[in-house]
Order: structure tokens, then sequence, then C-alpha cells
């Protein structure tokens, strides 16, 4: 039985697209999850799961970090992105990072069904405008990515509120933690992007143009 996790942080677009993906796939089991945790929790629980669609921007997502995270952590499950964002860029990216597919939130019911059926059959898919025109991505991209792939979801929640701009003590009240255990985050960040200043991490993220 093909079984298909639907995460994306809209509950309407999640119920439109699992709606449209039942009236093809009648006997499929359908699950969901509105963030990157409630992501890998189900991936947790049913390891079987046949393909992720995957928002890349939900909480606990962003610069890739969810997409990067998913392919660590479940290597044998297919992702395809589902998103807004329609940049070259961002796709080219997306597809380098090891999704199998990328469907903009524009996309026709028949074509989204189409990418599906192709990647249930180990290929690929891609929108029509987008098939010659994805780009390599830069080494030292690549090598930015593989950087934050090795955070842990603790320290990239870190990065993303070092990122927006708050010290130290600001942290540790969002994250309700001691600024001791802020610190040690922030020095294990350093390490993993081997820099010495906030700026220069933020350098680094800023290659990730998702946004």
């Amino acid at each position: 039985m093909l079984k298909f996790l639907v995460a994306d942080d809209h509950p309407l677009y999640r119920e439109a697209l699992i709606s449209a993906l039942q009236n093809n796939f009648e006997k499929a089991r359908y699950f969901e999850a509105d963030s990157l945790d409630t992501t890998v929790s189900n991936l947790n629980r049913h390891r079987a799961m046949s393909m992720i669609l995957l928002d890349l921007n939900m909480p606990g997502c962003e610069n890739f970090y969810g997409l990067l995270r998913v392919r660590q952590r479940f290597p044998d499950i297919p992702v395809a992105i589902i998103s807004a964002t329609e940049t070259i860029s961002v796709v080219s990216q997306a597809m380098e990072f090891g999704a199998v597919a990328y469907i903009p939130k524009t996309t026709k019911t028949a074509d989204v069904v189409e990418a599906i059926k192709l990647v249930l059959k180990g290929e690929t898919w891609l929108p029509a405008k987008f098939r010659d025109s994805v780009a390599l991505v830069h080494d030292e991209i690549i090598d930015v990515a593989e950087q934050v792939r090795g955070l842990t979801p603790k320290q990239f929640r870190v990065l993303r509120l070092v990122r927006k701009g708050l010290m130290n003590k600001q942290i540790a009240e969002q994250l309700s933690v001691t600024e001791a255990t802020v610190k040690a985050h922030i020095s294990s960040i350093f390490k993993q992007f081997n820099v010495k200043s906030r700026t220069q991490i933020l350098i680094k993220i800023e290659k990730l143009q998702l946004e």
C-alpha cells in the first residue's frame, strides 16, 4: 500500500492536496505534518513511507534545513518539494540537495499526479519551464549546505534566532534555556561553519538564497 506524507504548515493546502491525490491514489494512506518536528516524528513512526511531499518553508525547514535533514535521516524515502517559490536558483539547489521533484503550488492537479507517478517509478520531475534551465550549483553553496546539514535541530533553532539579530540572552529567553547553553550551541555552530563571528555565519547562510 502506498503511503504519502504531506508536510505543509497550511491546513487548507494539505486538505486540498490530499483530496486531489485521493481521486488518483484511492488505496493509499495519507499522513500529515505541519513542521519539521512533526515530519520527523511521522517518519520515525512510519518507516515504510512511499514518498514525502515537503514544503520548503514550514517551521524548522528554513534555508533547506528540512530537506537536508530529512534526506540525511531517511535517505531511502523520495522527497518531492511542494513550494510557492519558483526561482531557478531555489529549484536548482533543492534538486542538488536531494529532492527528486519540484512541484510549484501553482501546478495543475494532473501534473502533480504525473510527477508523483514518475517519482514512484524512480524517476525525477520538474515543470516544463525549468527542465532546460536548472543550473549547476556552485561548490561553495554545496559546502554550506553540508555544514547546515550537520547542525542538530537545537543548533539550527539557535542559528535561526542569531540570523534574526537576537543576542544570547534573548535567544535563551525564546528557547527557555540558559545563556550558557546558548553560548555552547553558538560555539558548536562556529566550529561547524569554521568561522569566528556571527557575521561570518550570516554571510555563509545567505548563500542559500531561499527567500
